[in-house]
Parts: C-alpha cells; sequence; structure tokens
C-alpha cells in the first residue's frame, strides 16, 4: 500500500542523513519515477524535505524534524513513555529520564503528566534492587560472569553465571544466566542474592535457551488444597487466586479449591488469616499444622511464666 511506502520511506529518512531516489526506488521495489511522486506527497503533507542535485546531492530531512509528530500517535508515544517510566521507577541513574526527555522533545503534553497508563515497578527493596540491576545489565552487555552469594530452600552457596536475561514476573525481579557450577541455565531471584560483583572474567556467548517462564514449570503444584474460609476472607481470596477459587456455602463461608507448590509457604499462608480458616485437606497438612500451633500456644505460654517469674523477682 501507497501509505506504508511514504511511512517506510520517511523512517529511512530519519535513520540517514542523504539517500538516493535510486536507493529508495531499489529499496521498496518501485520505479524511480514512483518515489518521486512519494516525495512530492510527503512535502504536501507538511513533511520538510530538502533535495540537492549534483554528486553530493540527494535526499533528506530537516535535522529539527520531530519524530513523534509524524511516526508515533499519542497513544503510540503514551504507551512508549509508559514502559520508559516504569523503568525508571527502578533505575538509580537519570538515563530513562534523559530518555524521555528526547523523545517527548517539542511535546510537552507528553510530559506535563497527561498519561493514562502508570506502571512502578519499584519495591520496599528499591534501593538493594537497582545496584543488582545495574551490574546484571553490564554483566549482559559486556559479557562478563557475575558472582554472588545465594540463599536458596537447599542451603546459601557462592554462585557464579553467565548472566542473559534480566526478567521481571511475578511481582519480583530475576535473572537467567548460565550456572558455572551447575553446568546448566537457571533463574536466580535477586532479593535472594548478596555481595554481588563482576569477577572480571569474560565469556563466549552461548546458545542461550529461553526460560520457560510458565508458573507451572517454575512453581511447580501437587499440593490440592481444600479449606473453608470465613466471609471477611474474600477480599484476599480474589487479590490472591482469583474469584473462581472459591463457591460460596449457605452458611456465607467460603469453601476454597486451589493447587498450592510448597508446604511451608502454604502452612505461612493459612496462618495469616489467624482463626478465620479452617484446612480440610491434605489431611497430614492439617496435622502438621495443628501441631505447629499447640507447640507455639506452648512456647507463649512458657514465656509468659517467665516474664511473671522476672518481673515478680525484681520487685
Amino acid at each position: 500500500m501507497k501509505i506504508d511506502r511514504l511511512i517506510g520511506i520517511l523512517s529511512v529518512l530519519l535513520q540517514k542523513d542523504t539517500v538516493t531516489a535510486p536507493y529508495l526506488a531499489e529499496q521498496f521495489e518501485v520505479s524511480r519515477r514512483t518515489i518521486n511522486r512519494d516525495i512530492e506527497d510527503l512535502c504536501k503533507a507538511g513533511i520538510p524535505i530538502v533535495t540537492r542535485q549534483g554528486t553530493k546531492g540527494g535526499i533528506s530531512i530537516m535535522g529539527n524534524y520531530k519524530m513523534d509528530r509524524t511516526l508515533l500517535t499519542s497513544m503510540e508515544m503514551q504507551d512508549i513513555l509508559a514502559g520508559l517510566r516504569s523503568l525508571d521507577s527502578i533505575n538509580e541513574t537519570s538515563r530513562y529520564s534523559q530518555l524521555m526527555e528526547k523523545l517527548s522533545a517539542g511535546s510537552s503534553d507528553f510530559m506535563a503528566g497527561n498519561q493514562s497508563v502508570l506502571i512502578d515497578l519499584s519495591s520496599w527493596y528499591k534501593t538493594s534492587l537497582a545496584p543488582k540491576i545495574e551490574q546484571i545489565r553490564e554483566g549482559i552487555d559486556r559479557r562478563i560472569r557475575l558472582e554472588f552469594l545465594y540463599y536458596s530452600p537447599k542451603g546459601t552457596a557462592m554462585r557464579r553465571i553467565e548472566p542473559y536475561y534480566l526478567i521481571f514476573r511475578w511481582s519480583s525481579w530475576y535473572v537467567w544466566g548460565w550456572c558455572i557450577d551447575r553446568e546448566d541455565f537457571r533463574l536466580f531471584k535477586l532479593n535472594r542474592m548478596d555481595q554481588m560483583k563482576l569477577s572480571g572474567e569474560t565469556f563466549e556467548k552461548r546458545h542461550v535457551l529461553l526460560p520457560d517462564l510458565n508458573t507451572e514449570q517454575i512453581f511447580p503444584g501437587g499440593i490440592q488444597v481444600k479449606a473453608v474460609f470465613e466471609p471477611e476472607c474474600k477480599w484476599r481470596l480474589v487479590e490472591e487466586f482469583g474469584a473462581d477459587c472459591f463457591e460460596e456455602l449457605p452458611e456465607g463461608r467460603l469453601l476454597f479449591h486451589g493447587n498450592y507448590t510448597n508446604k511451608e509457604n502454604l502452612v505461612t499462608w493459612l496462618l495469616s488469616f489467624r482463626d478465620q480458616v479452617v484446612l480440610l485437606e491434605p489431611e497430614e497438612i492439617r496435622e502438621e499444622l495443628t501441631e505447629s500451633l499447640e507447640r507455639m500456644l506452648d512456647r507463649n505460654r512458657r514465656a509468659a511464666v517467665l516474664a511473671v517469674q522476672r518481673e515478680r523477682n525484681t520487685t
């Protein structure tokens, strides 16, 4: 279509200082006469195109031409700026804010709060996350190995990786890289990383296997949970598992069905509801939970008795 060709020509002119009509004709597989007509149409549309004759001549676009007013619609520009702002929210440098200024030059509406999409990727851990993200990006760009202390359910150990991807998923940041010790690709959570540094050792880029980020792959299930919650817990169940995770019983309580990934996390989650939940299945976890609560109650009772005794001894 002609409009696609016109946009394509304009894109080429924005990227190159000067091009010739034969070059454009070859690129878009049309005649030189067609290119000349296209240039005339672009000029009629208000695009400041200059043509020069001679050995150093050609077709060029004026240097002060604003890209955002032609190739990008207002909605497209807002989407780009929303993405840049999201990266700026976890960054400690001015790189993204400077880039936003460049893209929005001459279009103050974009920077004056006229935004319908606002994305904030920052967290309580921004102070510790931002330096890690910068180091990981440097490691990826310069192909330098990373070293860090990693805390996992299996223990704590120093790890060495070749970083390839920085990933934001499941409300957390991860790095995907080749683990030197495990000789395989692994996904590491940034919040579990400490004492990170660039090792100074460079590496040759491998054939990178893209991470399988399906929730079932990273967080395999296997624990079928059945529990009854009080009506006051509805908002949390909807927020964390969706509106289809429970059915309302005649008396108003909520019968929950879910697939959980980790027993310890499940117990911690249930305890956060205090006396507003009754676990029905799995039975063995219900028994462990009951025993844990009994031990907790016993320890608190003994601690209270000791506190009273210490108070009497001091008076």
